[in-house]
């Protein structure tokens, strides 16, 4: 048995482990005799499987360390956590990878994904030196970042309508995993920072207060000086988890388009559970805090129990950030879909006709993104469903992320279906700046 096999029948293992513990949990009771039994022997084969995997590897460093690494075949390679070459990374399969995982018996399905495990594997191993925290395989940052396979669009077939390029859809297949998870996020429409392959904590720099000037005259004691006052603002990897379910006989294609549907459905989950922990993210439970949960920023109330937002409500929302010295960069204003509709059919002032407060995707001369993603469900004295819309310098939200993307194989929960359900975990954090950058309505009818 390889490394990979050793390491992928693990946590097979360790999965069915889980499965007698949660089973256990939700009828809230203890393991009778046979479960017992059963659990211990399955961590055993797991810690077994484990400690005969390390001492492979140990041979395998030592092997590599006359021989090379063998993930590194050619002086072309790239930054990632894996090391992977650009050929090594155009080979890799995410859906081989899901096939061995959910069929760690499958000797046949673990030769054919040998490279895409023992790359995951040095991922994974890479993660945990750097501080991390390993839950399943992971699929390394380059793999992530680089387009899918095959999927590149040719000029000559999309690029005249009559030679093919109306039978072609505008999507984003053809993109990265890391391409498809921006542009799906709303925020960083509006131009928010990623931050990308974070090791361990990270505190990023900002000043607090301006060093102050003073007038002096010949002669006279030199006014006081003061010096600029600097803090920190730190982001800590919080895990965000999704899952695709993949039946038996999705798994056995071998299509670019399945490859393609697989990364792009997690992506999309991705993207809608990090866009919303960064606009309204409680900072509780796990989950990043977002804008609207950040005290300290600008605000612009309209009434005790909420009230219809108007021309006013928005340019202050623009004043509150300039008021502050923060309107720098390229401001953006974003609401949800009924606040847009609300401002199409409102005009900006009272004594002029045709001139709405949403025109063309921007409110007076500043862009305006609508999301649903931004709440509609706010409270407020006896005001319900109210929505919330910012105003701000996106630039100065943070986003990390750390690492890979891991992969855990879950065989039971949809079991009867011939189902099997790959939870993907990444680490994130959301992180404001400058707070002065942003300004809120909260309680908009």
């Amino acid at each position: 048995m390889t490394e990979a096999e050793m390491r992928a029948a693990s946590q097979a293992a360790l999965a069915a482990a889980r499965a007698l513990h949660d089973k256990a949990e939700a009828e809230n009771r203890d393991f009778n005799e046979a479960e017992k039994a059963e659990y211990a022997a399955k961590m055993g084969e797991a810690r077994s499987l484990d400690q005969r995997a390390a001492r492979a590897e140990e041979m395998r460093k030592a092997k590599k360390d006359v021989e090379g690494n063998p993930l590194k075949t050619g002086d072309e390679t790239r930054d990632g956590t894996a090391g992977l070459t650009d050929k090594e990374v155009a080979r890799f399969s995410v859906i081989k990878l899901m096939r061995a995982l959910s069929n760690p018996a499958d000797g046949a399905a673990q030769r054919a994904a040998a490279f895409e495990l023992e790359a995951a594997a040095a991922a994974q191993r890479k993660v945990g030196d750097a501080g991390g925290e390993l839950r399943g395989f992971t699929i390394p940052q380059e793999v992530l970042a680089a387009a899918v396979p095959g999927h590149e669009r040719r000029a000559l077939t999309v690029g005249t309508a009559t030679a093919g390029g109306n039978l072609v859809a505008t999507d984003l297949l053809a993109g990265s995993f890391i391409d498809v998870l921006r542009n799906r996020l709303s925020v960083m429409q509006a131009g928010a920072t990623m931050l990308g392959n974070l090791v361990g904590n990270v505190a990023v720099p900002r000043q607090t207060g301006a060093a102050s000037t003073s007038w002096v005259t010949e002669g006279n004691a030199p006014g006081a000086a003061t010096q600029q006052a600097f803090d920190q603002v730190p982001l800590t990897p919080k895990t965000i988890a999704c899952y695709v379910d993949a039946t038996r006989r999705l798994l056995l294609q071998s299509s670019i388009d399945i490859e393609a549907f697989i990364r792009n459905d997690i992506a999309a989950q991705m993207a809608l559970g990090i866009d919303a922990a960064a606009l309204n993210g409680p900072g509780t439970g796990g989950a990043p805090r977002g804008i609207l949960q950040t005290s300290g920023i600008g605000s612009v109330a309209i009434g005790t129990n909420g009230g219809a937002m108007t021309w006013d409500h928005w340019v202050d929302l623009e004043t509150a950030v300039a008021t502050a010295n923060a309107d720098v960069g390229t401001m953006t204003y974003i609401t949800n879909a009924t606040q847009r509709g609300k401002a199409k059919k409102t005009v900006q002032l009272a004594n002029t006709v045709g001139m709405p407060i949403w025109d063309k995707n921007e409110v007076n001369g500043y862009r305006a993104i609508a999301s649903n993603q931004v709440p509609g469900n706010l409270t407020k004295g006896s005001g319900t469903n109210l929505s919330a819309a910012l105003f701000g310098n996106f630039a100065d939200l943070l986003i990390g992320m750390w690492g890979g993307l891991d992969m855990i194989v879950d065989p039971y929960t949809s079991s009867t279906t011939g189902t099997t359900r790959f939870v993907a975990l990444q680490d994130v954090d959301v992180a404001l700046r400058r707070l002065a950058s942003f300004a809120a309505v909260v309680d908009a009818t």
